[in-house]
């Protein structure tokens, strides 16, 4: 599979499936949550009234915190069975299960909402585990950087086309005698039922390229699925004990913990801070998250082709420069202006693609491409792990001080430490010391 180009875009598809979840539905879930289901006074706890922002971020960071310890693992049975590309499918169509059934919450509904958003995301976050495993498997390190660029460009892509889709119905749903709420809803269940059906078109292109590997002779007596999770856990604490041991990969593992944070929670705060701080419309924000996929698209490529000139370590600085300069520009967004608002997400647009599509492809440049589904696992986890804080900082700023403003601005200490320690990353010791892990 190692370069081809029919593979690669079969790769690459999965990424156009899923997107269109982590755009449209899950934008339109958190716009929906506000407004529906979530208490229009708020949530009164220990005398202090929660509202739809802080709660949103709580949430997010709980469902990371849950998701924290089960990615490796996954990921190291995925490895050691030779079953990535079932476990993905396995992930995929039940994430997109849940996915449609994020629409069933009605008002009131927030236990219900709170569930099947979780598991939503459990199935989205696996199955990511087990497509990024293949990354290294289809790649060379001349190509990795680019290859996981693309990947990234065509979840914009997909997950923008989807994006018009969505925004097209929003906007003529009054016209059609359209419940706005049931508008919101269908667009919901057209994000997982999108990820379904494309994500059809990877499965029938990807194959796993390693071997099984044969069960322990103290595992055989056990049901596998008890066999293969002991397994898993026996792996997962095994890499964890000799990561200290590598120092550069460590260091960027750390780095990556504190600028991730920040785009995570920018990511999944915006909507519900541009409904409720911003005081903008369900349509507005569509409508500008339309326009920063179309630039993520070609930012992607072009951070891409910039990681091949400068190196991706150089290139995902630029793109933390950027995030950084977001966060000032969320604290002076004028609340009921559209313009200002589409202006800073299409600066966003232009840097989103490239710090995630680097930062993935730099970390696969530095594992063991043997347990490449094990070490996303904990790239996974490292990435969930990062979106517990900044939710759960930003929701306790927003708390103590009454401003969404300053919860946001203080998200740039996030990108200012991450930045910070990657300066100081020796990336090719870190390749160079990929040989030395002990797998088995």
């Amino acid at each position: 599979m190692r370069n081809d180009q029919r593979t690669i875009v079969g790769w690459a598809m999965y990424d156009w499936a899923n997107s269109a979840y982590i755009t449209a539905g899950s934008l339109i879930f958190a716009i929906y949550f506000g407004d529906t289901i979530y208490p229009e006074d708020g949530l009164s706890v220990f005398g202090a009234t929660i509202g739809a922002e802080a709660f949103f971020g709580i949430v997010v960071g709980v469902g990371a915190l849950l998701l924290f310890l089960a990615m490796p693992i996954l990921g190291a049975i995925a490895d050691y069975s030779n079953a990535k590309k079932r476990m993905l499918r396995a992930f995929a169509y039940s994430g997109a299960t849940f996915a449609v059934l994020t629409a069933v919450p009605g008002v009131g509904d927030l236990g219900l909402a709170v569930f099947v958003a979780l598991m939503a995301q459990l199935g989205f976050v696996a199955a990511n585990v087990m497509y990024e495993g293949f990354l290294p498997e289809l790649t060379t390190p001349d190509t990795i950087d680019r290859v996981s660029a693309t990947g990234f460009a065509y979840g914009y892509a997909g997950g923008g086309i989807h994006l018009v889709l969505s925004l097209v119905l929003l906007f003529f749903a009054e016209p059609l005698g359209i419940a706005e709420t049931t508008a919101q809803r269908l667009v919901i269940v057209s994000a997982g039922v999108w990820w379904a059906t494309f994500a059809t078109l990877s499965f029938s292109r990807l194959h796993d390229a390693g071997r099984a590997h044969t069960l322990p002779a103290r595992d055989q007596s056990v049901p596998r699925p008890l066999a293969y999770a002991r397994l898993g856990l026996s792996r997962t604490w095994r890499t964890t004990r000799q990561l200290i041991t590598f120092p550069q990969l460590l260091l960027f593992v750390v780095a990556f913990l504190f600028y991730n944070d920040g785009v995570q929670t920018v990511i999944k705060i915006t909507p519900v801070f541009a409904s409720e701080t911003l005081d903008l419309s369900a349509t507005t924000i569509a409508a500008v998250f339309v326009i920063i996929q179309l630039v993520a698209f070609f930012g992607a490529l072009a951070f891409g082709r910039l990681a091949e000139r400068v190196g991706a370590q150089r290139a995902i600085l630029v793109s933390i420069a950027g995030w950084t300069l977001v966060t000032v520009g969320g604290y002076f967004m004028p609340s009921g202006q559209p313009a200002p608002f589409l202006v800073l997400g299409v600066f966003a647009g232009l840097v989103l693609g490239g710090v995630q599509a680097l930062s993935r492809s730099l970390y696969g440049s530095m594992i063991p491409e043997e347990a490449s589904a094990e070490f996303f696992g904990f790239y996974s986890v490292f990435s969930k792990f990062s979106a517990i804080f900044g939710p759960l900082i930003f929701a306790a700023v927003d708390i103590a001080t009454g401003s969404t403003r300053l919860a946001i601005l203080f998200l740039a200490a996030f990108f200012l430490i991450g930045g910070s320690l990657l300066t100081v990353v020796d990336v090719e010791a870190a390749r160079a010391s990929r040989n030395r892990w002990v797998l088995d």
